[in-house]
């Protein structure tokens, strides 16, 4: 439940998009409960109502001329499926259920055709795993109880316990990760897939922040995303209590997708970059570098989120799509 509805659609986040990552490929429950609640022109319509708003439910049936039961039966299958929230307010008349969308766009993973024999591998990676870093304060590392070392010391990064890290941040400079290359001897590369939760790096935060984030693999850089934020103020989903509001609370969650075509990222193309330039070795390391640029236009810093800081349960997360047999 969120705790503020209109803390997190204050005029400051208006232009921030939310977005929500969705692996169709699987067809569980939740993915079935979001397919059957947008397969619905009156749940499409309450959702386009609703935009950026925190609006209460007997004012979304009246102005979308609904019975106020047939408008609670559509927001309950919203609510379930996660694309909406309420919560009850004080009225003039006791209390009234309001309600705000959850996100601005969805993006769907869709299963692909099966007349090839494909399969993939899927590798997590914890953030505090990294092989390598240059990183320049402001900066730091926590795990999801404490404080790794001290606060905007690069040398914090060293520490034994930087593995078990949950959040790790810096203003410019990078953090380097070595994943196995785990797809089959005489298979062939399809696609290769980074998904990360990440964000500016600003003094406790501020959402009008802008920085130029890069991916590099094996060297390669596929292109730099600017994220328009430090996100704070609201806490994140799965941020520890002890971390101050006041600080970075969650990021963005990112895919970069390379393919034998290019490099897009959420589905927009980023560069030309394709599978063939990675020089991908079977059995050798593939090598992941994330970070910002010392002379970026926009040198923002970065904030890389674990599975248990910020909205969503995840490490960093590699998988690569293959295709073994004949053509």
């Amino acid at each position: 439940m969120i705790e503020c509805l209109e803390e997190m659609l204050g005029d400051n986040l208006r232009n921030v998009r939310k977005s929500l990552h969705i692996d169709a490929t699987t067809g569980d429950g939740p993915v079935v409960d979001v397919f059957r609640a947008l397969a619905s022109d009156t749940r499409t319509d309450i959702l386009r109502y609703l935009g950026d708003r925190v609006v209460a439910v007997n004012q979304i049936a009246q102005d979308l001329n609904l019975k106020s039961s047939t408008a609670t039966m559509h927001i309950t299958i919203l609510e379930r499926a996660g694309l909406l929230h309420t919560e009850l307010r004080p009225a003039s008349r006791g209390l009234q259920k309001v309600c705000a969308r959850t996100y601005d766009e969805l993006v769907f993973a869709l299963p692909r055709g099966s007349h090839h024999t494909r399969d993939a591998v899927d590798v997590e990676m914890p953030i505090g795993g990294f092989s390598d870093f240059s990183v320049e304060p402001t900066c730091g590392l926590v795990t999801a109880t404490g404080l790794i070392g001290f606060l905007d010391d690069p040398s914090a990064f060293y520490e034994p316990d930087r593995l078990n890290a949950q959040l790790l941040w810096f203003r410019s400079g990078y953090v380097e990760y070595r994943f196995p290359n785990r797809i089959p001897p005489g298979a062939r590369a399809e696609s290769l897939q980074l998904t990360a939760e990440v964000c500016s790096e600003a003094p406790l935060h501020d959402l009008d922040w802008p920085s130029d984030i890069g991916v590099w693999i094996n060297g390669v850089l596929l292109g730099e995303w600017t994220s328009p934020s430090d996100f704070g103020g609201q806490r994140g989903r799965l941020t520890p209590s002890w971390w101050e509001e006041k600080d970075s609370q969650f990021g963005v969650l990112k895919r970069w997708l390379v393919t034998s075509t290019g490099t897009t990222i959420d589905g927009v193309s980023l560069s030309t970059v394709n599978l063939e330039t990675l020089r991908l070795i079977p059995g050798g390391p593939i090598v992941v570098r994330m970070g910002v640029r010392p002379d970026a236009h926009n040198v923002g810093g970065m904030n890389l989120f674990g599975r248990e800081f910020g909205n969503y349960p995840q490490d960093l997360g590699l998988r690569i799509e293959y295709r073994s047999g004949r053509l």
